[in-house]
């Protein structure tokens, strides 16, 4: 199963690629943990895209391009992938379909622009493996630990207020258009917030199921 989840940042995309990955057994390839990745490692190309990132904005598609295609090509995307953050722009669904990659399904997380806001004023985020959490929905076991590494959870950036209000608008013009873009190759599936993380999953996976 190749999946692309689409939605506005903080409509539950890594939450429910998490789930699926462990549903499915296969890889989640997470376009942000990944450039968070290289951010921390001080390469040009990450200190390239934490010039873009610091401001809110979308990184370059060559650079979300380039990286995601290393990443398919390892060993353990030959079964399938869940690719959550990528594409975000026209130009990245066409690319992803040039470099030859099949997805047999798009779902689209629809969570309306006050529930994001809601949501991501929540969220912490482990600074060491990236997991994400949420102080009223998804709590670790201990308060600013992450349950799966130890370490410490913070706000990243991306999350602060005025950071997502410049999310919003930048998903809604750049990668919103990539619904009709799927929906015309008969690939997407709609799925609505349903209210919990549990009636959320159980939707997405009776759409994989159809």
């Amino acid at each position: 199963m190749k999946l692309i989840l689409l939605g506005a940042p903080g409509a539950g995309k890594g939450t429910q690629a998490e789930i699926l990955s462990d549903r499915l057994g296969i890889p989640t390839i997470s376009t942000g943990n990944i450039l968070r990745a290289v951010v921390a490692d001080g390469t040009p190309m990450g200190q390239k895209a934490k010039s873009f990132m610091d401001k809110g904005a979308l990184v370059p598609d060559e650079v979300i391009v380039g990286i995601v295609k290393e990443r398919l090509a390892q060993p353990d995307c030959a079964n399938g992938f869940i690719l959550d953050g990528m594409p975000r722009t026209i130009a990245q669904g066409e690319a992803l379909e040039q470099m030859g990659v099949e997805i047999d399904k798009v779902i689209d997380l629809e969570v309306s622009d006050e529930e994001i806001t809601r949501r991501m004023s929540g969220r912490r985020v482990c600074g060491a493996c990236g997991a994400s959490y949420h102080i009223i929905t998804k709590k670790p076991a201990r308060e600013g630990v992450c349950d799966r590494c130890g370490g410490a959870l913070v706000i990243r950036k991306d999350d602060e207020p005025a950071t997502v209000l410049d999310r919003l608008k930048a998903y809604h013009a750049q990668t919103e258009p990539l619904v009709e873009f799927y929906r015309s190759r008969g690939k997407l599936f709609v799925a609505p917030d349903q209210g919990s993380i549990d009636a959320n999953t159980a939707y997405v996976l009776k759409l994989l199921e159809a």
